[in-house]
């Protein structure tokens, strides 16, 4: 195979026990428990974990009383870490809380925005919680309409934990991370997978070939396609050759840390902005949503192969200030014309965005870890404009 015009791309997961996303997903629980009560609270939580202690900052404005410490527990616990010897333990660990309210500044803008304030209409009430930009992007490398590399990392992370907690193998511990480089040809179609990296906490009696020979086996095979595997995919598992520590007692975790894992694996640009622990009203999170359904139904409706789009927000502004797509010379109108076709079909403004994904409920914690994207079970995943975007087509 001659592969002097082939290029290689990789991207990362890891697992829901790694220290930063053990971080997120407690973010994301305690959104979750206030929004369940007060669906307009005002949410923007951090969490930091390190050896024995998880801290919980940031400035929450809400009616709900919740347990905080409760919910910190409850959610390492059932990541997996309930034992010191795994790194961590939920029962022992120490839990320190330190919330405020919301910036009356910030809330002025986002409670009503300027627009509503000359037009009154419902829909430009609420004003973006932020400036700041976001990107969605989708491409036809998948069925998921997601790059291959990431889709491949996060299926490995995600049976990597099924394995441990299903105990099929019992030498397994919560933290994890595998990575993913895909080979694609000279028309820039992914061919073969080259390399996998997948790094394991373990206890401490199994054997480094044992665990690569599961690993291989148990993990991989089981949901990498096996003719994307070839005599020359590379495997390299726990390369350090030992994995024992691992969790908080290895390293700091901290909220927001893993914003390419979140998304595309690095096949397209990002904002900076993350998600876990912020309520809708933030654009960060909410818009970025918005940005990937759209192009979603993009590429689902033929309309290109692959497809980024780039919203901008002003604070206290309903619209966004301004939109950008780039379709890699893929389109099947110019790039400027896809812009106002995006402008035409749909409503990126805060208020319409959460009403349409109802995104004021509990819904969040299942996106901590494994990607926001991707997963049919997310309404920003929804293919219900794909009828209306093909008449572009024909014109």
């Amino acid at each position: 195979m001659k592969r002097n015009k082939h290029r290689f791309f990789t991207s990362e997961s890891v697992t829901e026990g790694h220290p930063d996303k053990m971080c997120d997903q407690i973010s994301d629980a305690i959104l979750d428990a206030i929004l369940e009560k007060d669906p307009d609270a005002r949410v923007a939580c951090e969490t930091v974990v390190c050896t024995g202690t998880v801290f919980v900052m940031g400035q929450i404005t809400t009616t709900a009383v919740v347990d905080y410490a409760a919910i910190v527990r409850n959610t390492v616990r059932n990541i997996g870490y309930t034992r010191a010897k795994f790194g961590f333990d939920a029962d022992s660990c120490g839990v320190i809380i330190s919330l405020d309210k919301q910036s009356p500044d910030i809330a002025i803008g986002v409670d009503q925005s300027n627009e509503y304030h000359t037009r009154g209409e419902i829909l430009d009430m609420y004003g973006a919680g932020d400036q700041g930009m976001m990107f969605g992007y989708a491409c036809n490398e998948t069925p998921e309409y997601m790059p291959m590399a990431i889709m491949l990392a996060h299926k490995i992370s995600l049976r990597l934990a099924e394995v441990r907690k299903k105990r099929i193998v019992d030498y397994l511990r919560p933290d994890g991370k595998c990575q993913v480089t895909v080979e694609y040809d000279e028309n820039g179609k992914p061919c073969r997978v080259d390399t996998i990296v997948l790094s394991t906490q373990h206890g401490a009696d199994v054997s480094s070939s044992k665990i690569a020979h599961d690993m291989i086996n148990l993990v991989i095979r089981e949901v990498v396609p096996l003719n994307l595997l070839d005599e020359e995919t590379k495997y390299y598992i726990n390369p350090t050759g030992r994995f024992e520590i691992g969790g908080p007692a290895a390293d700091s975790g901290l909220t927001g840390r893993k914003i390419i894992v979140d998304t595309y694996g690095g096949s397209c640009s990002h904002g900076g902005g993350a998600f876990s622990g912020k309520d809708p009203t933030k654009v960060d999170r909410s818009a970025t949503y918005m940005a990937r359904y759209i192009c979603k139904n993009i590429v689902a409706a033929g309309l290109a192969d692959k497809i980024q789009l780039q919203v901008s927000y002003a604070i206290g502004r309903s619209k966004p200030v301004s939109i950008d797509v780039n379709t890699y010379g893929t389109g099947k109108v110019t790039d400027a014309v896809m812009s106002q076709i995006i402008s035409d079909e749909f409503d990126l403004r805060p208020r319409a965005i959460i009403t349409k994904f109802d995104l004021q409920r509990p819904i969040y914690q299942q996106t901590a870890s494994y990607g926001h994207f991707g997963r049919n079970e997310f309404p920003w995943e929804k293919l219900d404009k794909v009828n209306d975007l093909r008449k572009y087509i024909e014109r």
